[in-house]
């Protein structure tokens, strides 16, 4: 009894992980552009609902894959982003969309709509900030320190300072991929020179991806060890480049090449720096 009780528990047991392993790869089982498609229902679902939580989720998600975004992606992050009152990246996907899109996209109208929505919203709040009264929450972008970093958790659906700091600043570099020809800005078609950060307790990896001729990408990655690092970024913009440049604090090199977008690229630095500053906390999460 003794050897089939034995026998019976390891049987048990290789079920279990036979199922465990079959629930785990039902996660991945889709191929990246089903899962695309799989998730932007998803989010069109959870928007029309008005559970912006949930939308931004899947968002999230969406992010992560390496699969080439429609266009109706930039719509419903604008709409997740002003409805979270981040007017900067809304507007600027609002406008990859309708840049993308087109006037046929079905969501041209509105889109268009929000963006003048955002910019109304931006003015209310300068226009009470001059006289006196607090500005909304949503109309400026909070500085450097808890009460941003919670406001980015809540954002992007995590209890980790680092993952919430991570997510931001791969979000606004996904629209800042620099471009070689700047007469006909196409946002379906990949930027020539994109960045993908990632952090472990005290090292951030950037990982430059540069297309080349024959659309032929190129991906060079270097670390960076935060500690002893000044968390003050620098950060310069050049219009007869096009181009906004991230300096490397350890000796001031060019550290990232990106879109002209004086705004968008401060913002970066910034949040850049937050990251270095928070890794460098011992108590750091």
């Amino acid at each position: 009894m003794a050897v089939a009780s034995g026998t019976f528990q390891r049987l048990a047991r290789s079920v279990a992980l036979v199922a465990a392993l079959s629930a785990a790869g039902q996660v991945q089982a889709l191929a990246p552009e089903h899962e695309m498609r799989r998730l932007m229902l998803a989010t069109e679902e959870a928007v029309n609902a008005g559970s912006w939580g949930e939308a931004g989720e899947y968002l999230n998600r969406l992010q992560q894959l390496e699969a080439e975004k429609p266009a109706e992606y930039f719509y419903y992050r604008g709409r997740v982003m002003l409805q979270a009152g981040h007017l900067n990246e809304a507007q600027a996907a609002l406008e990859a969309y309708v840049t993308q899109a087109g006037t046929e996209g079905s969501q041209y109208q509105q889109a268009l709509k929000l963006i003048t929505d955002v910019e109304r919203t931006r003015k209310s709040g300068s226009a009470d900030q001059a006289n006196g009264k607090q500005a909304p929450k949503v109309a400026v972008i909070e500085p450097a320190g808890d009460q941003r970093i919670s406001s980015l958790k809540k954002l992007y659906l995590t209890n980790n300072d680092r993952d919430a700091l991570l997510m931001h600043l791969n979000s606004l570099l996904d629209m800042a991929g620099w471009r070689e020809d700047q007469t006909v800005v196409r946002l379906d078609k990949p930027a020539d020179v994109a960045y993908e950060l990632s952090a472990t307790e005290s090292v951030i990896s950037f990982q430059e991806i540069r297309r080349e001729e024959g659309s032929r990408l190129v991906r060079k990655t270097q670390t960076m060890e935060v500690y002893g690092v000044n968390p003050m970024i620098e950060w310069g913009c050049e219009a007869a480049v096009a181009s906004c440049w991230i300096y490397d604090p350890r000796d001031g090199s060019r550290l990232m090449q990106l879109a002209y977008n004086r705004e968008r690229a401060g913002e970066i630095a910034q949040t850049l720096g937050q990251l270095v500053r928070h890794l460098q906390a011992p108590a750091g999460s």
